[in-house]
């Protein structure tokens, strides 16, 4: 097997074909991995939530980590590490355009892409509120690697 780096260009083909992302966030020195939906566009990768641990600690610190990756075997696959910044996309007039733009890619992207984000939540005995709440990764940094048979 042979291991190389990506291009730019491969690897946000990699985010454009992926559904499926890992998010890292940190809160008080501890790394959190949760699974994400999510849409790139341009220098964004765009998803949905309800309100809860993720959210909070991911506005306290916003420096986030995203990592997709394509398996094809076990000597053939991409991996594409994406460092950058949370940033709410609040009900609000001023983010209105920003919202109905992660709506529509969102949508465009897969027929239910709203769940696991949006469905009912029960934690810790208590019910979450259902009210989504949009965000986006602006993309700092991105970085591939592939490996190849042989």
């Amino acid at each position: 097997m042979l291991i190389e780096s990506m291009t730019r260009e491969a690897s946000i083909d990699l985010l454009k074909r992926a559904r499926v992302a890992r998010l890292g966030y940190i809160h008080d020195g501890q790394p959190y991995i949760v699974p994400m939906l999510f849409a790139y566009n341009v220098d964004y990768l765009y998803s949905i939530s309800t309100a809860g641990q993720k959210i909070d600690w991911m506005r306290i610190n916003p420096r986030v980590c995203v990592e997709v990756d394509d398996l094809v075997t076990a000597q053939q696959w991409e991996t594409v590490i994406v460092l950058g910044q949370y940033e709410d996309l609040p009900h609000t007039e001023e983010h209105e355009t920003s919202r109905a733009h992660a709506h529509a890619l969102l949508q465009s992207s897969r027929p239910a892409w709203w769940e696991p984000g949006y469905v009912k939540t029960i934690v810790g005995g208590k019910e979450r509120p259902l009210e989504v709440l949009y965000f986006r990764i602006r993309i700092d940094q991105i970085s591939g690697r592939r490996g190849l048979p042989g």
